[in-house]
């Protein structure tokens, strides 16, 4: 392959990423994720809908198409549509599309089963929609619906099917996996088969991660001459999903050495916006975009990238804006405390790193977790020395809540010796917390840190009284970082989280 090739890529988060189980965008939502991959990710076709759902489906995409013929990108919006005559033609028209990706059978199970009708006649129902498509000036690509059982099962039907259509204005062929079936031996063999039969086509992979395997068959498509790939963000989509955008380019990149257009650099800060309107919570363990995934646990690992790099990778943190980090619990050592204590501004003497190191390990083996921000609490505790003021005690409060009522907080507060008070009411008992923290403080004129995200963990079979780990994320000034809560009661695990926020904001200050 030349280094030099591109591969495109067709994200289609906004219409088979919403059929992940649980997941419906708002238009607003759905218009914020289009500007996301057409602007900040590059991504070179976006499919946004699928014709004849709902009102609310065709308002959605009329919003994205207003916008993008502004943005003279409305040649990179499409539209899935269906062999109707030309029901699913006008609904795209009115939707303000110019692209239909008509859905065809790519099997002749389906086509005999679903349809009831031969080869023949599934071909001429599609050439009626490729000439009412034509005199209404829309372009059209084609999907070949469960085309990887039928070109195993009858390859004679897939090859009639892309020599009845080739020539009748079809600008591409779309090649669905759609069952996830294949793996990276017959994905490479069945894609090279389709090219070798039709090297004048232009084909697209679009492949599903039943088997885990969606990456590795982009791969083997691509090795095979595939030049445009299907994905969504986060690997959204239905059953096990599509196949992950964030996944697709640092492979492509990496093993294949060849070129995207996708900006690399801004995929961690989309996929966590789309996180937040999904709902689904994106693993800690996921390749590029998981939270975790540039976090180093093992103290070895830590004392060798201190030693010319010796665990870095070419999937450096830096290339998706991201930082190394370094885990604190029973494998950290002093080489993972020391990177975090030099992030802190502070320097402990070698006796010292050792005794906070070993705490640390004690916490980790009794399943708690630490972060950077508990770290001058561990040092004063374990070190004996005096235990640093806090300046910001919350002395008392009450939380109310009542069927069919706002909840109800008051809120005490102690700030270098003076005492605040403030009553509030809001959407739960935290929320209602925060809203009389924030009165305070914006009477005061003090700075404090935006809450962004908010996690709460219960251990597995716990019961009613279990203790709940409440981890937020706040962020200041464009710097985020992570406060920790343990107690039984959900909101007071958060206030003890919250606490621990605004007496670091002092302590950095």
């Amino acid at each position: 392959m030349k280094s030099e090739e591109t591969i495109l890529f067709l994200d289609t988060t906004l219409r088979d990423g919403e059929q992940t189980s649980g997941v419906s965008f708002t238009d607003q939502e759905k218009l914020s994720i289009a500007k996301l991959l057409l602007e900040d990710l590059a991504v070179d076709r976006i499919e946004i809908a699928s014709a004849l759902v709902s009102m609310g489906e065709l308002e959605g995409a009329r919003k994205i198409t207003q916008w993008a013929e502004k943005k003279n990108m409305l040649d990179r919006i499409e539209i899935l549509g269906f062999v109707d005559d030309d029901r699913s033609i006008n609904w795209i028209r009115n939707a303000g599309g110019e692209v239909l990706n008509l859905l065809c059978k790519g099997s002749a199970k389906h086509c005999t089963y679903q349809l009831k009708k031969t080869r023949q006649e599934h071909v001429g129902d599609i050439h009626r929609v490729l000439d009412k498509a034509g005199q209404s000036s829309l372009r059209v690509h084609i999907y070949l619906e469960d085309w990887s059982n039928g070109i195993q099962e009858d390859p004679d039907y897939v090859h009639f099917m892309v020599d009845q259509l080739k020539d009748h204005s079809v600008s591409r062929f779309m090649l669905p996996d759609t069952l996830g079936i294949l793996n990276h031996q017959n994905a490479y063999t069945l894609c090279k088969q389709m090219i070798e039969w039709f090297p004048d086509v232009a084909f697209d992979f679009h492949g599903h991660n039943d088997y885990d395997l969606s990456v590795a068959n982009i791969y083997e498509a691509i090795r095979a001459g595939i030049r445009c790939i299907h994905t969504t963000l986060n690997g959204l989509g239905e059953r096990a999903g599509n196949t992950p955008l964030s996944s697709a380019v640092a492979v492509i990149k990496d093993h294949l050495q060849l070129h995207t257009n996708i900006k690399e650099e801004n995929l961690y800060a989309v996929c966590k916006i789309v996180e937040s309107y999904s709902g689904i919570r994106i693993p800690q363990n996921k390749p590029v975009i998981g939270e975790s995934v540039f976090t180093q646990t093992s103290g070895i690992h830590a004392d060798g990238d201190q030693k010319h790099n010796l665990y870095h990778n070419k999937l450096s943190p830096e290339r998706f804006n991201r930082k190394r980090q370094y885990a604190l619990g029973k494998l950290a050592g002093k080489a993972s405390l020391k990177q975090n204590l030099d992030e802190l501004g502070i320097e402990l003497d070698s006796e010292s790193l050792r005794i906070v190191t070993q705490r640390i390990n004690e916490l980790g083996d009794r399943k708690e977790t630490v972060t950077k921000e508990d770290l001058p609490y561990i040092i004063a505790d374990v070190l004996d020395t005096k235990q640093r003021e806090e300046k910001i005690q919350i002395i008392n409060y009450s939380l109310s809540v009542a069927a069919g009522l706002n909840s109800v907080a008051t809120l005490r507060l102690r700030i270098e010796g003076k005492e605040y008070e403030q009553s509030a009411s809001g959407d739960g008992q935290y929320d209602a917390f925060m809203r009389a923290l924030y009165t305070i403080y914006d009477r005061l004129g003090k700075p404090i840190a935006k809450l962004v995200d908010y996690t709460v963990t219960i251990p597995p079979g716990g019961k009613t009284d279990a203790l709940c780990h409440t981890a937020i994320t706040w962020e200041l000034n464009g710097k985020r970082f992570t406060t920790i809560g343990l107690d039984s009661d959900q909101a007071i695990a958060a206030i003890k989280a919250t606490t621990k926020m605004l007496n670091l904001l002092e302590f950095q200050q």
